[in-house]
């Protein structure tokens, strides 16, 4: 082969690839979101303890099949027990909430992005309920949505088939960590009163694997939603090589 024909092959390649990219997702660019944000008084109330619903959300334009699953996770973070059905969509939550309110309840319900990278895109989601008691219900969860697979990763798809006790031994040495950290490893009745638990709240974050508790899990309430952090060192093995960040 002459070596104009080589030349010529190989600047089809390198064009027929940079079209390629052309219609390709940079995920490595972050989506684009939109906040939508509300506070809605109860119909009709002029005092100035009018129940409330406050919603603070998001929109991602771009991946619309997105808004639908965090709208489902927020009307999730509403139901006051397992068994309690959801509102169908956040509108109706809110109308129902404030038709049956008593002065000075309120419900807040937030959607934010804690970080984008890989094609990744971590939401993390907070709520809190005040029904009038000595304190209100506080909640918090993630979700970590693959913008390749276009759906929210369980932790079976995070894991190397397998490796679920592994990495649950992984959070055990995390919350061994937190504990001596905090000095509470020298309060021996806390150590007993607070074992270490497994958590729904997982969050592939670019500095380490998040671990996030609900109030009064493995710590008092005064304590808040404690966070635990995994190294990816640790997880060699354990964790999805693709899922690691900078590998994918």
């Amino acid at each position: 082969m002459s070596l104009f024909k080589i030349a010529s092959v190989a600047a089809i390649a390198l064009t027929l690839g940079a079209c390629q990219s052309l219609f390709q997702p940079n995920y490595r660019a972050p989506l684009e979101t939109t906040r939508d944000a509300t506070e809605t008084l109860k119909p009709g109330c002029t005092t100035p303890d009018c129940p409330l619903v406050n919603i603070d959300t998001l929109r991602f334009p771009a991946e619309p099949q997105l808004d639908g699953i965090v709208e489902k996770r927020l009307l999730q973070m509403t139901r006051t027990s397992p068994e309690a059905p959801a509102a169908p969509t956040l509108a109706a939550y809110r109308d129902e909430f404030l038709r049956t309110a008593g002065p000075r309840n309120s419900s807040y319900l937030q959607a934010k992005v804690r970080e984008q990278h890989d094609g990744l895109v971590i939401v993390e989601f907070s709520s809190y309920l005040d029904t009038g008691g000595a304190h209100g219900t506080p909640g918090r969860g993630f979700i970590n949505y693959s913008r390749q697979q276009h759906k929210v990763l369980t932790l079976s798809d995070m894991l190397v088939p397998g490796q679920e006790e592994a990495f649950w031994k992984a959070a055990q040495v995390a919350h061994n960590s937190w504990l001596i950290s905090t000095k509470l490893d020298q309060e021996p009745e806390f150590v007993k009163q607070w074992p270490f638990q497994k958590t729904q709240n997982v969050a592939l974050t670019y500095g380490g694997v998040i671990l996030k508790y609900e109030v009064s899990t493995i710590a008092p309430y005064a304590l808040g939603h404690v966070e635990l952090k995994i190294p990816y060192p640790r997880l060699n093995g354990i964790l999805k090589p693709e899922l690691f960040p900078g590998r994918n």
